[in-house]
């Protein structure tokens, strides 16, 4: 999978799993679409399904992201102090400006969305501008856009939409039952709906678990890119531990709201108290990242 030819150190390992995940992905896909048209017995409804949404989730990602998240376009005049540390960083990095976009939430948080480079939107939060020093904003951004330079955004929204898929047809198979009829006519209908339930469930468990790996090592590879360009891995390190620290005093519904979108966030959007585990998170631990801030920070010669 070719990077978007930019100054941002290229990863071989990010490259190598993301192509993995892709073609495991892939098979699975494949498998699940031919055990659906066995099942329903109808080839055209499925493959049309499949892939209206697929092209939707492709084509209009940003969109529904911004969406969800209250996030809107803002320009230069609306936010300078944003704009000026994004072509800062796009001229450092010699790769194109993507949109910016502020969602008037206290969450702090940030992410990066879209299909490809020229169609690409990062988004803050009013509640991380307020909160981060500009050498800190400026370690987040340049690791969202270290997404966009490696192009595990793309990567990653085709590749949850297999996780999508299965989750919509349990949920149409559920409404099916519910709502259809009953009696012994039903019984083959019934056995057809656990078959789909059951197919549903192994391919969005087997799904969750390829995309939260992957997601995990596209978050340090972010760090370490966003490191190394700014030259500052202490800035980005004390954003990661301030912005860790204040989530967990934002209110539980804004959280619930923003949950969704953990895989594309600077950092994972967790309620007081929560427990994941290393095989669910979609992020590494905060000390594991910051541990490798540190090992950065040891080889430029600055304090970490």
């Amino acid at each position: 999978m070719r990077t978007v030819r930019s100054r941002f150190q290229p990863d071989r390992q990010l490259t190598a799993r993301m192509l993995v995940t892709l073609f495991l992905l892939g098979l699975l896909y494949v498998a699940f679409i031919a055990v659906l048209i066995v099942l329903l017995k109808s080839w055209i409804l499925v493959v049309v399904i499949a892939a209206g949404l697929l092209g939707a989730q492709y084509w209009f990602s940003d969109r529904i992201a911004l969406y969800a998240m209250h996030g809107r376009l803002a320009s230069p005049a609306e936010q300078p102090h944003l704009h000026g540390i994004i072509d800062r960083l796009c001229t450092t990095a010699d790769m194109p400006k993507p949109r910016v976009a502020v969602s008037e939430m206290d969450l702090p948080n940030a992410f990066a969305t879209g299909r490809n480079a020229d169609h690409t939107v990062v988004c803050v939060t009013t509640g991380l501008l307020r909160r981060l020093e500009t050498q800190e904003l400026e370690g987040v951004l340049a690791h969202e856009l270290s997404h966009v330079a490696h192009r595990d955004v793309a990567v990653i929204t085709i590749a949850s939409f297999l996780g999508v898929i299965a989750g919509l047809i349990v949920r149409f198979a559920l409404y099916a039952q519910l709502f259809g009829g009953r009696g012994r006519r039903d019984q083959n209908t019934v056995v057809l709906f656990i078959a789909v339930m059951a197919v549903s469930a192994v391919v969005y468990a087997i799904s969750f678990v390829l995309i939260r790996a992957l997601s995990r090592y596209r978050e340090l590879a972010a760090d370490r890119a966003a490191a190394m360009l700014t030259g500052r891995p202490s800035a980005l390190a004390s954003a990661l531990t301030k912005v860790s620290g204040d989530i967990v005093r934002i209110p539980t519904r804004d959280l619930r709201t923003a949950q969704a979108f953990n895989a594309f966030f600077f950092t994972p959007v967790r309620g007081s108290g929560a427990v994941l585990s290393n095989l669910l998170s979609t992020h590494p631990s905060l000390e594991r990242r910051l541990d490798q801030l540190a090992q950065i920070s040891a080889r430029l010669g600055k304090p970490g």
